[in-house]
Parts: structure tokens; C-alpha cells; sequence
């Protein structure tokens, strides 16, 4: 399937769904993303769905979108720091397409997602837990795979982190190989293994668009 990927940093959800073998045809950024090795467009994610209805329509298949979740992050809320709330702005443009999507966003924003589906880190053998939540439309729904227990410490912030331990990448995070090794992000900078999905959970995701789309054709 031909996937749209909206607000897409440098790239770690692109590349989940190009592992479940889709094509990345296009993502978009408002800010210059050059680590990102995916077809790019710069500029502001909903004016470009909003401008170009037709054409992605006719051109993709399945749109993901992570809105910017800083107003919406425990360390933003403490500083004060305001930010533009973009979950319902996304929603909107999105349901205009008629594509079926996901909208991915933190704990902090589960308030302002519709039935969000919960993925962790350990979900799929990664060591961290890096909970993240999407919300699905335009006919597409998928179910999680089973949550193991946190029962494994992670490593305080700042200190050393050996192979094996579980992580927060967060801040100004040490082991930064070790964890973009870990999380299949070894392309990408500290910020933007700070921002990102684990390619993981959207290989997951991708790998059940096809049992959508069969659905579809039924």
C-alpha cells in the first residue's frame, strides 16, 4: 500500500511501515528534516492534506500522522510551556480523505484520542517501554498484541547504560548507539530518537493493512 506519512521527524514510522512492506510514497515535515531518507516535502501537514484532496485520494492508500505532542508531555506541563493542541485539526483533514489512518500521540494526549490502541516497547522485544497510542479511522481498526509485565528497572537518566538494559530516551539520554541500535533507528540523531516511534510498532501496524484491505474487496 502507498503510505502518506504526516509529521514525520526524521523517519521511524516511515520506515516500520516500509519493513511491512509497503511504499513510503511521500512524507511531510514543517521543519527541514535531512536525516530523513524518505521522499519529503516541507511544510505544514494539514495544509498539504487539506490543498491537495483529490490527489491523495488518487495517490495513497493509508495515512499516518503523529501531531507534535508537546503540549501533551509531562515536561512541557511542569515548564509552563504552552504548545498548539493539532489532534482534532489532524482528525479533521484526515476524515476529508476518506483513506483509512492512524493518528499516534503519548499518554499525555489519550484524553483527545478516540479509542486509542495501546503498543509498548516490550510488545515486541525492545528495551524500552515507550508507550505510544493510536487512534485509527476511515474503517481501519487493529488490536495489540499481548502487554507483558514491566517488571525490568530502566536506567536512571544520565547514568551509563550496558547492553541489555532498559532505557527512557528522554532529555539528554546517554547510550545513544546502544538504544538507536536497539530501536532499528541507527540513521537518527539523539532528538530525533527522543521524539520517535520505535519502527516496531508501525511494522505492526503495516502488517495488518492488508487483511483491511482484503475486507475492503470482500
Amino acid at each position: 500500500m502507498r503510505i502518506l506519512d504526516l509529521y514525520t521527524c526524521q523517519g521511524a514510522a516511515a520506515r516500520g511501515y516500509e519493513l511491512a512492506g509497503h511504499m513510503v510514497k511521500k512524507v511531510v515535515d514543517i521543519d527541514p528534516q535531512p536525516r530523513n531518507p524518505y521522499p519529503f516535502y516541507q511544510g505544514d501537514a494539514i495544509g498539504y492534506v487539506m490543498s491537495r484532496l483529490p490527489v491523495i485520494r488518487a495517490e495513497f492508500d493509508f495515512i499516518h500522522a503523529s501531531p507534535p505532542c508537546q503540549g501533551d508531555s509531562d515536561c512541557q506541563r511542569i515548564m509552563g510551556r504552552t504548545h498548539p493542541d493539532l489532534i482534532a485539526p489532524t482528525r479533521f483533514a484526515l476524515e476529508q480523505t476518506g483513506l483509512p489512518f492512524v493518528i499516534e500521540n503519548v499518554g499525555g494526549a489519550l484524553p483527545k484520542l478516540r479509542n486509542p490502541v495501546e503498543l509498548c516497547g516490550t510488545m515486541f522485544g525492545l528495551r524500552t517501554y515507550r508507550h505510544r497510542y493510536f487512534e485509527t479511522g476511515g474503517g481501519f481498526t487493529f488490536t495489540a498484541p499481548a502487554h507483558p509485565r514491566h517488571t525490568q528497572p530502566t536506567v536512571k537518566m544520565g547514568r551509563p547504560v550496558k547492553d541489555g538494559d532498559f532505557y527512557h530516551a528522554v532529555g539528554n539520554f546517554s547510550g545513544v548507539d546502544y538504544i538507536r541500535r536497539d530501536m532499528g533507528v541507527e540513521w537518527m540523531n539523539r532528538d530525533g530518537v527522543r521524539e520517535c516511534i520505535p519502527p516496531a510498532y508501525t511494522q505492526y501496524i503495516g502488517f495488518q493493512l492488508p487483511a483491511h484491505r482484503r475486507s475492503l474487496a470482500a
